[in-house]
């Protein structure tokens, strides 16, 4: 296992890979040096892949998400003005930088969509992974997580319904790409 930054990491000795793939990462790098890591790192022809995921909210969703905002502007977290949920095909997609950077061609994207059950305590810990709750004061935790578990206490079957979203986006390597 190899602990490094993607940016500055170099293969023990010099190699290409026939993929990158990031998992739920990329937006951590900064594009203008990420997809020129890429491509030094990838052989001519070869691949890189990138998963985002996000939240959706599709027609019939669970209503928990929209009355739980209340609390998350209580304790200073709430979403930004104009701040809209999106339903399932409306999320954010890659296509257009990965073009731009001019060394990838061939970009396919592909969407999946799912929804997913939680009781209270499995929702808390996938909550506990998200960087946003990871950053908040432990009073807001507390405030937050404990009023979770009460409005879920109070459904009939203790759960909420997370609609999911996956971009895949694979784009090639072009061989041309930095020639001039």
């Amino acid at each position: 296992m190899v602990h490094d930054g993607f940016e500055t990491w170099r293969p023990p000795q010099p190699r290409v890979f026939d993929l990158v793939f990031a998992a739920t990462a990329w937006h951590w790098i900064d594009p203008a040096v990420g997809y020129q890591r890429a491509f030094e790192l990838l052989r001519p022809g070869g691949h890189l892949a990138i998963w985002d995921q996000w939240h959706v909210f599709p027609p019939g969703g669970d209503p928990f998400f929209r009355e739980i905002q209340p609390v998350y502007d209580e304790i200073g977290q709430g979403l930004p003005a104009g701040a809209r949920y999106p339903a399932p095909g409306e999320s954010p997609e890659r296509r257009p930088e990965i073009v731009a950077s001019g060394l990838f061609d061939d970009v396919v994207v592909r969407r999946f969509d799912w929804e997913t059950g939680y009781d209270a305590e499995g929702y808390l810990r996938l909550l506990d992974t998200f960087s946003g709750h990871i950053a908040m004061a432990e009073w807001q935790r507390e405030r937050l997580y404990g009023e979770i578990r009460r409005r879920l206490a109070r459904r009939p079957d203790g759960r909420l319904r997370r609609h999911w979203e996956s971009v895949l986006h694979v784009a090639r390597r072009r061989d041309d790409a930095g020639q001039g």
